[in-house]
């Protein structure tokens, strides 16, 4: 068992909720509200100096009864050694939990990632926004056990809602210039991205059939 699971009793107490080992790796079940603290303290401390963020993810099983974890995979340099710690979100609750960014600069897309694919909030995250699917996308959140394996809204739907959003004014011509190497998009939006205009995007079938 890594020494630090001792430690973090000594220090945190009660807010060290259990652990367990399993193939080498030691697993610390953290409160969540207290995360910050104790992860800043396990980067800090002189002893334990876990100086990596390797991961930032979150996990969701399918009994209704369990919670949402959030993992936090850490490693330190100095002792080589690694440590994962989970912290429980309730899923009927806000599914809020403090951002590690200020700690580790590395945090930052990894949360958006997680916010992204589970709804999980990162509270005093600098820039919490979608990173995978677009800013408009509106039928949740992928990895969700109750999320359909071909999301909620039909291929047709989905380009029916994207065209009708006028995607150019949710992002910048940078963002989307790749879109100038895409036949799949209509050739007036393209054109349009490349110019750097906005406009609305013709609500019709026949435009949203050509993608």
């Amino acid at each position: 068992m890594n020494q630090s699971v001792d430690a973090l009793r000594a220090r945190f107490g009660e807010a060290i909720q259990d652990h367990h080992v399993s193939c080498g790796d030691t697993y610390v079940y953290v409160d969540a509200d207290k995360v910050y603290e104790i992860l800043n303290w396990l980067k800090e401390e002189p002893g334990q100096e876990y100086d990596y963020l390797v991961d930032v993810t979150a996990v969701e099983y399918r009994d209704p009864e369990p919670p949402l974890e959030v993992v936090y995979e850490l490693f330190s340099h100095p002792r080589k050694v690694p440590l994962r710690l989970k912290a429980k979100l309730e899923k009927e609750g806000d599914l809020e939990i403090d951002s590690v960014v200020s700690i580790w600069h590395g945090a930052d897309w990894l949360e958006r990632e997680v916010f992204d694919m589970f709804g999980i909030k990162f509270r005093n995250h600098p820039d919490l926004r979608r990173i995978l699917m677009w800013e408009t996308y509106d039928e949740g959140y992928p990895l969700r056990k109750d999320f359909p394996l071909r999301g909620r809204f039909s291929r047709s739907e989905q380009v029916r809602r994207v065209l009708k959003g006028n995607p150019e004014t949710n992002y910048s011509v940078e963002e989307i210039s790749i879109a100038k190497d895409n036949t799949s998009i209509p050739d007036d939006m393209r054109q349009r991205l490349l110019r750097g205009e906005s406009g609305n995007i013709p609500d019709s079938a026949s435009e949203a059939d050509r993608v």
